[in-house]
């Protein structure tokens, strides 16, 4: 069951403009690496659902920090239909993200009080998922559908749309502030912030700096560009 309420999660990731993402089998280093994220800064993070060991880890994962650290809000990715979202859910992912949009996902975390952010490319799919209650979607992949320009061309006519683009980010300050200064409301970084070296070496000193970075980017962005 989700520890934090959906208006957190909102806050939050509204507050921090990240959201990680990774997906490891090895459930030790997955620990690991979340704990670099957050004590870089970035309390929300999103474990992907891409191998046969995601259950599982995520399930070890949201064991471990309900002691360890209590301020992390753990929840899984690459969700693409409803009941694997209600198995992670009733496993304690306190947010669910998918690379499309699925009505009946959206359904299912509208009834359990879960944030759901779903993947759009075109305006049509991002008013119609906000139409079942969607608060930020995921623009995937960010680079392909256009990169900055395109957050820039939809949100003239809708500025009212929280987009999170997902799939081009990378961990620069130039890409980052063009992000934001397009009008990107936060940005889904995966292997370009949680990297293979960094993953190899388990550098994870490494990775909790580079997060403090990122975060660094977006504040300085914001202040900028909004």
């Amino acid at each position: 069951m989700a520890k934090f309420m959906r208006l957190e999660v909102i806050q939050t990731i509204l507050k921090t403009g990240l959201l990680p993402l990774f997906y490891n089998e090895d459930s030790h280093l997955a620990i690991e690496l979340v704990e670099a994220i957050a004590s870089g800064g970035a309390d929300c993070i999103e474990f992907t659902n891409r191998g046969e060991n995601a259950y599982p880890v995520f399930v070890t994962l949201v064991s471990h920090f309900v002691k360890a650290n209590q301020a992390v809000i753990l929840g899984v990715g690459s969700i693409i239909d409803a009941p694997t979202a209600a198995i992670f859910i009733n496993a304690g992912a306190n947010f669910i993200v998918g690379p499309s949009f699925n009505p009946e996902i959206a359904r299912l975390c509208n009834r359990r009080k879960i944030l759901y952010i779903p993947g759009c490319a075109t305006e049509t799919e991002i008013s119609t998922a906000e139409e079942f209650g969607t608060e930020i979607c995921k623009i995937f992949p960010g680079e392909a559908v256009g990169g900055p320009a395109y957050i820039k061309a939809v949100m003239a006519p809708c500025p009212w749309h929280r987009l999170m683009p997902t799939g081009g980010v990378d961990a620069t300050q130039e890409s980052i502030q063009s992000w934001i200064k397009a009008g990107a409301a936060a940005v889904g970084m995966g292997s370009k912030l949680i990297s293979k070296d960094i993953i190899q070496n388990k550098d994870f000193a490494a990775l909790s700096l580079l997060t403090t970075t990122c975060l660094g980017w977006i504040k300085n962005a914001r202040e900028k560009y909004t």
